[in-house]
C-alpha cells in the first residue's frame, strides 16, 4: 500500500493475468485520510492498450474509490514476458463539495504551484488461474513439464513463452472449428434454399400443364358453338328467301 499525504493507494503494482486474445482487469482502491474533498487523475504510457474507469474524480472524506484499469485484448505476447508500461495517479485537494465535473488539468499543474501529490504504478504479468486437474500430482510421471511460477507470482521468460504458444495453438483450433461451422452453416442454407426454389418451379410447372388442357379442352366447344350459330343464320336467312 502506498501512503501518502491524501490517498492511499492499494495495490502498488497493476497485475493481469496475462492471456492471449482476452480482455483483463484489475483494480485499485483508493481511501481519502482527510477530512478534505480530494480529486484524482490516472495518467498511462499507454492509453491506447488500457482503459480506466474512472480515469478522473472526487473522493469524500474518509470514504474510498474503486478504479478499475481494463486491459485490451492482445493478440501477441512480448518476447520476455515483461511489460514497461507504467501509471501515474496525481492527487490535490479540492474545494468543498467538488464533483467530477468540477476537475480541471489546471488543478494538478505544479507550475501554477498546485500541491499535487503523485504515485506512480507498475505493470506486471503474472499466471492465470489453472484448471483444477483430475489426475493428482503424485501419478504424474512422463507427463510434459508445467510452466512453474515463482513465489511472487510472476513468470520466467522460458515459461511463459511456453505458456503463450498453448495459447496460440489453442486460439488457432477455435478460429478454425468455428470457419469450418461457418461454412457448414452456409452450405446448408444455400442447400435448403436450392430445394425450395426446385419444388416451387415445380408447382408452376403443374399450373401451366393443368392449364394447357383446360385450353385444349375448350377448343371443340367453341367450334361446335360456331357452327351451330352459323347454322342457325344460315337457316334464318333461307326461311325469308
Amino acid at each position: 500500500m502506498s501512503t501518502g499525504q491524501l490517498l492511499s493507494i492499494e495495490p502498488q503494482e497493476l497485475q493481469f493475468p496475462f492471456e492471449l486474445r482476452k480482455q483483463i482487469s484489475c483494480s485499485l482502491n483508493l481511501s481519502n485520510k482527510t477530512d478534505n474533498y480530494v480529486a484524482f487523475k490516472v495518467k498511462t504510457t499507454n492509453p491506447k492498450k488500457y482503459c480506466v474507469r474512472p480515469n478522473t474524480g472526487v473522493v469524500l472524506p474518509r470514504s474510498t474509490c474503486n478504479v478499475v484499469v481494463t486491459m485490451q485484448a492482445q493478440k501477441e505476447a512480448p518476447t520476455d514476458m515483461q511489460c514497461k508500461d507504467k501509471f501515474l495517479l496525481q492527487s490535490v485537494v479540492a474545494s468543498p463539495g467538488a464533483t467530477t465535473k468540477d476537475i480541471t488539468a489546471e488543478m494538478f499543474n505544479k507550475e501554477s504551484g498546485h500541491n499535487v501529490e503523485e504515485c506512480k504504478l507498475r505493470v506486471v504479468y503474472v499466471a492465470p488461474p489453472r484448471p483444477p486437474s483430475p489426475v493428482r500430482e503424485g501419478s504424474e510421471e512422463g507427463s510434459s513439464p508445467r510452466a512453474s511460477v515463482s513465489d511472487n507470482g510472476s513468470f520466467n521468460a522460458a515459461e511463459l513463452t511456453s505458456v503463450s504458444r498453448a495459447h496460440v495453438d489453442r486460439h488457432e483450433t477455435q478460429d478454425n472449428s468455428s470457419d469450418a461451422r461457418s461454412l457448414i452453416s452456409k452450405l446448408t442454407e444455400e442447400k435448403n434454399s436450392a430445394i425450395q426454389q426446385n419444388s416451387k418451379l415445380q408447382q408452376e410447372l403443374e399450373l401451366l400443364r393443368r392449364e394447357a388442357k383446360r385450353n385444349q379442352s375448350c377448343i371443340p366447344f367453341i367450334y361446335v358453338f360456331l357452327v351451330g350459330l352459323i347454322g342457325i343464320i344460315l337457316g334464318y336467312l333461307l326461311k325469308r328467301t
